[in-house]
């Protein structure tokens, strides 16, 4: 049993993410992770699944080993649960701002080979994961669908009927886009900087965490997240550097794709707008692509690298 379920455990909230639900353990002389599944909207199996991701990519990603994972039990009133070690590093949210060139490029090859392995793990089809034996639960998303199925939302974001109409255009030429890759993998779905932990002097990753939106789907997703608000140059062609020796597929090429893969998360986040930074960020750069009618536009609201 971890040592942390021990009568007298403290538990002190983790910073970073919006969910509250990720707290640092202390007992016995050991320190650990504890993460609780509280909130009803999460999936029956949710820590399952979460579990059973470390363990998949464990040796191939810097993940923390799994101690515990304990299902809900509606009769007593208690939520499910994750524990797993405490990795080392910072964040790299933290780190980016501090950084010159150089660090931004050295950090961004490390995040770039990251999502490179995530990548480069096949999966016979998309889908959520089901179970924890990440059974695949088949979905698809066509992107002018996905507009219309978030089209109410974001009327409500005071979006106009012709923007959302210019949006539903750019997405279908984006899903055109997308199509011509013909395969899926392993996909994080939130992989940026806040959710990964390096180290301060190599700026090498120590840590890949939250895996709460995983799933099985095209293999620029990751690639679309890294590059939606870091834009700094240096930062950028570290990050390509990894992807393109990986796969040999061209920076602009590779670049082009991976902001049609992100679509898809930005109309997913905009219809939050002001609920949290991230999701306020995301709206400004939608209206920003709508604007200029490019998928790579961005918009002048300062991003996590503006220093």
């Amino acid at each position: 049993m971890d040592p942390f379920l021990a009568a007298g455990a403290s538990l002190t909230p983790l910073d970073g993410g919006w969910s509250g639900e990720t707290f640092l353990a202390e007992a016995g002389g050991e320190r650990t992770v504890v993460r609780i599944y509280a909130d009803p909207r999460h999936p029956a199996h949710a820590a399952e699944i979460a579990a059973s991701l470390l363990r998949l990519v464990r040796g191939l990603l810097p993940v923390p080993q799994v101690r515990e994972v304990r299902r809900a039990d509606p009769d007593a009133g208690t939520p499910a649960l994750l524990v797993t070690e405490l990795l080392p590093g910072t964040r790299g949210d933290l780190l980016l701002p501090t950084l010159d060139d150089a660090g931004l490029r050295r950090l961004g090859e490390g995040v770039g080979e990251v999502a490179t392995v995530l990548a480069g793990m096949p999966t016979l089809r998309g889908g959520r994961f089901a179970d924890g034996e990440l059974t695949i639960e088949p979905f698809e998303i066509d992107l002018p669908g996905w507009v219309e199925r978030n089209r109410a939302g974001l009327e409500r974001q005071d979006w106009s009927a012709g923007d959302l109409d210019r949006l539903t255009t750019i997405a279908g030429r984006a899903q055109a886009r997308l199509d011509s890759v013909d395969r899926t993998s392993l996909v994080h779905s939130d992989l940026n900087p806040k959710n990964l932990l390096l180290d301060p002097d190599t700026l090498a990753v120590t840590g890949v965490l939250d895996w709460e939106f995983a799933h099985s789907g095209h293999p620029f997703t990751d690639l679309g997240n890294l590059l939606r608000f870091d834009r700094e140059p240096a930062y950028q062609a570290g990050v390509l550097a990894s992807w393109t020796s990986r796969f040999g597929t061209a920076a602009a090429e590779a670049t082009d794709l991976a902001r049609c893969a992100d679509l898809a998360a930005l109309v997913d986040l905009a219809v939050r707008s002001g609920s949290n930074p991230v999701a306020t960020r995301a709206e400004a750069q939608l209206r920003a692509i709508v604007r200029d009618n490019d998928w790579h536009a961005t918009s002048d609201a300062p991003g996590p690298l503006s220093r």
